[in-house]
This record gives structure tokens, sequence and C-alpha cells, in this order.
């Protein structure tokens, strides 16, 4: 594939970019599957060199998985609810969530006080003053697989949506729906209702394959295709719809599948 050209061409453009590979770095977890104990042992259980903050500390942050670094965050669970399981109930709910929720919200998880839920409040508010993903742009298929890749260890799929700005600069990632185990269910009415909002100029969309395999199917296609005609309709420009796992991605507009 010639990436001598962005793939996603904007009116400012007056730079080229350095060949980037498709795919990229596997994450942690799909490499080991023995990581996979982790989402329902206590940490303490596990290995120390598989800890999630023994591994923090050899590896940098990066390395973890969102459910690893939430486990960190609340430190312990509740009688019944280790740390671990407690997280990974919490990460579900996050995704569920197109905001940071209030407090009160998350005390509704069985084993999250208002101390815990503060601190997990703070930590989300300050990261989004801090490194939103404002004004990141978005130039090839690798930057979208990138910005969504923490979601590839998901169980089930995530329909998510990129909306950006008229130099392609993010705006806002925001979960859209979430599907079964092999498949997710979108409309295009609930995938543009938020990028209107946003004032955006442009979409890009994506969603994970539990499976670990990369070849879309055709309701992917399908919904491809429904979702080109309405950005068309609204006046937007559709970047690509990107599906990826934790090893990689398939880039709709990589493969000639998309025009304009």
């Amino acid at each position: 594939m010639d990436h001598s050209i962005y793939p996603y061409t904007i009116p400012t453009a007056d730079e080229l970019p350095a060949p980037i590979p498709k795919g990229g770095e596997k994450l942690p977890l799909a490499e080991d599957p023995g990581y996979r104990g982790f989402q329902k042992l206590s940490p303490r259980l596990l290995p120390q060199d598989m800890r999630p903050r023994e591994r923090l500390i050899a590896q940098g942050p990066g390395a973890l998985e969102d459910q690893e670094l939430l486990a960190i965050l609340l430190n312990t669970g509740i009688q019944g609810k280790n740390v671990s399981i407690l997280a990974r109930e919490l990460l579900e709910r996050l995704d569920q969530d197109k905001g940071i929720p209030s407090i009160k919200e998350l005390c509704q998880l069985t084993g999250l006080g208002e101390t815990k839920a503060s601190a997990i409040a703070a930590m989300l508010e300050f990261g989004r003053r801090r490194w939103g993903p404002s004004g990141t742009r978005i130039k090839h298929p690798s930057d979208i697989f990138n910005t969504v890749r923490h979601y590839a260890d998901r169980r089930q799929e995530r329909f998510i949506c990129l909306s950006l700005n008229g130099a392609h600069e993010l705006l806002a990632v925001r979960i859209v729906t979430l599907g079964l185990v092999n498949r997710t269910i979108v409309h295009p009415r609930e995938v543009f209702a938020d990028p209107i909002l946003d004032r955006a100029s442009a979409i890009g969309v994506a969603h994970n394959h539990p499976s670990g395999q990369l070849k879309p199917s055709i309701e992917d296609g399908e919904i491809t295709a429904q979702l080109v005609n309405a950005a068309k309709i609204l006046g937007l420009r559709f970047l690509d719809h990107v599906i990826f796992t934790a090893t990689g991605y398939f880039s709709y507009r990589e493969e000639g599948l998309l025009k304009g």
C-alpha cells in the first residue's frame, strides 16, 4: 500500500507522513492469553510479574489494559467482588456513557462508595482537561486505530464515532452502541446525532471484532454504505470505517472501498 499521500486529504496539508505500518504493536492481553486470568482473579493471586501495579512500574502505563488501570485506581474490592471484577464492571459502565458520569451514577455500581467514585470522577475530569482528544489530527487509518485500539479487548462489539473539524482534528470520540459478541446494530441517526451537535465537518467510525477476525461482514458493508449516503445528505465528509482487533485493523478507505 502506497502511503506517500494522506488517505484523508485536507486542503491545508503541507507535509507528508512517514510510512505507517498497518496495525501496530500487540496489546499485552492479545499476546499472552495468561493475562486473561486477570479479568477474574484478584491481582494478588496472579504471578508478581503479571500484577497490574508491578507491570505498570516495570513497563509503563501504556502496557496495561483499561481494566488494569482502573483496578490500580480502585485499589481494593469488596467482600464477594475482588478489585478485578469491580474494575471490569466499572469499565463496562463507563463504556455506556458518552460523558463523565456523576458521583451518584457511579455509586449505583455495587462496590463503589463516594470515596472511590469521587476519585474516578476526578481522574476522568483531569484527563479530559489535560489530554482530551481535541486537537489530535486524523491523517491516516492508523490514527483512527490508535485512537480506539484500547477497546480491542472488549467482549462485545463497540461501534465508535469520531467527530472532526474541517482540519480533521478530533472534537470528540464516543461509543454509539454496544452490540453482541459478534455483531452490533447501529442506525445512521444514532451515529450522526452527536457530530451534528459538535458542529463537525467530518466523521470517522470504527468497531472492534471480538472474534479477532478483521474480515468485514456483509452487514459491515451495508452500514458503511448507509453512513456514506447519510453523510452526503448532511454535508459531512465520511473519512473511513475501520474494523479493528488487538493486533491490527481493516480500513475501507485504505482498501479502496470508499471514494471521495
